[in-house]
């Protein structure tokens, strides 16, 4: 049997309810929601306006109009940035961060946006006051902080909380990027004072591939990513004013949207705080038992309850993508080696270029996967 301990790029497997809602929604909501007045279409519409409120309620955002749904959290993110930002713009961001944001960023500097990047502590944590002093060296220039809620690398949380609502009292824009952490850590925009938040649907959230969303402040009105039909205002050829009509161009991808509605509630039944908790419990399994093999670094947080799901770690003398296949190919151990699409992370944990080993159990992950892997890095070390 397979052990899938890559929960982190997408979880695996994913509740029955999701599967099964997927599969309902593809059979019997044949419509494209928002296209026509007949009752598949409505059906459909309402299945898409069910999934929006479902994801509004959940993130504590008040109109649920203001959520984008996205092909994937990089869509959101783009859609954000090149959506807000303009020449002359300053944009202070880490060195934590995944390439869904670095990428844009970097292309965004050819257009005359400034990219300002900070460092994180040892552990791969931001210190608040480092990150504030980035903002006020330029504060009138400072449009945006673009940060991620938790490192993919090190699964080191960063202080959101701290500096969302100190953002706000500066007039400074704060875009979180929860691909780590939706659906994991409670979240709720209102009160984290978070501007404009990204997140997929097919990692903690549970939901199936191809959904994400972005949520945007009132107020704001970003300039469309794509432009095309969006079921209103037809006759223009200028995208709607409304959200979230404005930035929706082209058909849903309803059964994905239906299984992430799904997702969501198999996360409320089975308490957030109980995920969380059983996936500590594995990350604490898996330190507790990597410390005791010889030649092991570990990476992030010492403390496996600050991390968001995901350990890394190097073995002295070892590539990682060589460990990584072996333990695939050996013993049926799935994990993740390489830079994990965030090359400044690992030039900051001085990991660069061959990067690390990340496991990420995911809720449906047992005790037993964790016993498994480390006994097949015994006797990998045995054999060495």
């Amino acid at each position: 049997m397979t052990i899938y301990l890559d929960n982190a790029a997408t979880s695996y497997p994913k509740p029955e309810a999701v599967y099964q809602a997927t599969d309902q929604a593809l059979r019997n909501l044949g419509g494209s929601p928002g296209r026509g007045s007949h009752r598949m279409a409505l059906d459909a519409g309402r299945q898409l306006l069910d999934a929006r409120e479902c994801v509004a309620d959940f993130f504590g955002i008040r109109d649920s109009s203001r959520v984008v749904f996205t092909a994937n959290a990089t869509e959101a993110i783009n859609l954000a940035l090149f959506g807000i930002l303009n020449p002359g713009d300053r944009v202070v961001t880490s060195t934590m961060e995944h390439n869904a944001v670095i990428r844009p960023l970097h292309a965004l500097q050819s257009r005359g946006v400034q990219v300002v990047k900070v460092p994180p502590g040892p552990d791969g944590c931001l210190q608040p006051a480092a990150v504030r002093d980035a903002v006020m060296a330029d504060l009138q220039s400072t449009r945006m902080l673009v940060l991620t809620h938790a490192s993919n690398v090190t699964g080191s949380i960063q202080p959101i909380e701290d500096l969302g609502p100190w953002c706000r009292r500066h007039g400074i824009l704060l875009l979180v990027d929860a691909a780590q952490t939706a659906g994991l850590l409670p979240i709720h925009v209102e009160e984290m004072a978070i501007d404009l938040f990204a997140a997929p649907g097919h990692k903690n959230l549970m939901g199936p591939p191809g959904c994400g969303l972005l949520y945007v402040r009132e107020g704001l009105r970003p300039t469309p990513l794509i432009y095309g039909g969006s079921g209103a205002d037809s006759a223009s050829e200028l995208p709607p004013e409304q959200l979230p009509e404005r930035l929706e161009s082209g058909t849903a991808n309803l059964p994905a949207l239906a299984g992430l509605q799904a997702g969501i509630a198999f996360i409320r039944e089975t308490g957030q705080h109980i995920i969380r908790r059983h996936k500590t419990e594995l990350l604490t399994h898996l330190s507790e038992g990597l410390r005791a093999l010889p030649g092991i670094t570990l990476y992030g947080p010492s403390a496996p309850e600050n991390l968001a799901g995901v350990l890394s770690f190097n073995l002295a003398d070892h590539d990682p993508a060589e460990i990584a296949f072996w333990l695939d190919t050996e013993h049926a151990v799935c994990v993740r080696a390489g830079l994990h699409c965030a090359p400044d992370a690992h030039r900051t944990l001085g990991t660069f270029p061959r990067g690390t080993i990340r496991v990420s159990p995911g809720y449906f992950s047992r005790h037993e996967d964790i016993h498994i892997l480390i006994k097949s890095l015994r006797t990998l070390l045995k054999s060495a």
